[in-house]
């Protein structure tokens, strides 16, 4: 469950973790901030994705480690479980459903489109992580399963859709 919290811009971005639990600032925007967020990733998945496979998952589990401590950091410094302007849990679900995709254009935006809904629908067991998991790694592991179910379809999607 996302909440919004007044003033948290001021009191977060004093410090590393702030600035990694909100995404650089894009978990600021005042709608739809998983959805900025998620935007905001692709920026650095563009360096990403021209990683060697095992270095490219040994970025994902370092920036979920970082991950967690920041969003941990965030709540304990708010005082609010999963406040909606923390976004690095989208980051790293967007790049994990990103992960060893063709080369064209349209599976990036089927693998953005498939982890946005499954992060807002969060089917089981991204709901039951959602609802019983709390902390930093509650807040990073429902978009981490969010993350692996649009990996799935999207390398479904490729297999009969490549050449």
């Amino acid at each position: 469950m996302s909440r919004r919290v007044p003033g948290a811009a001021k009191r977060l971005l004093v410090h590393p973790a702030g600035w990694i639990a909100t995404g650089f600032g894009s978990g600021l925007a005042p709608v739809a901030p998983g959805t900025f967020g998620s935007l905001a990733a692709l920026i650095p998945w563009l360096a990403l994705r021209e990683l060697p496979l095992p270095y490219y998952a040994l970025a994902l589990i370092g920036a979920f480690v970082v991950g967690t401590w920041a969003c941990q950091w965030t709540i304990r410094r708010l005082g609010v479980e999963d406040p909606g302007l923390v976004v690095w849990d989208e980051f790293v679900g967007l790049w994990i459903a990103l992960a060893m995709l063709p080369d064209r254009w349209y599976f990036v935006a089927a693998g953005f489109a498939l982890f946005r809904f499954f992060d807002i629908v969060k089917p089981w067991p991204v709901r039951w992580a959602d609802r019983k998991i709390k902390g930093g790694l509650g807040t990073m592991l429902d978009d981490v399963l969010a993350g692996v179910f649009a990996l799935l379809c999207v390398q479904a999607l490729a297999w009969f859709v490549a050449p």
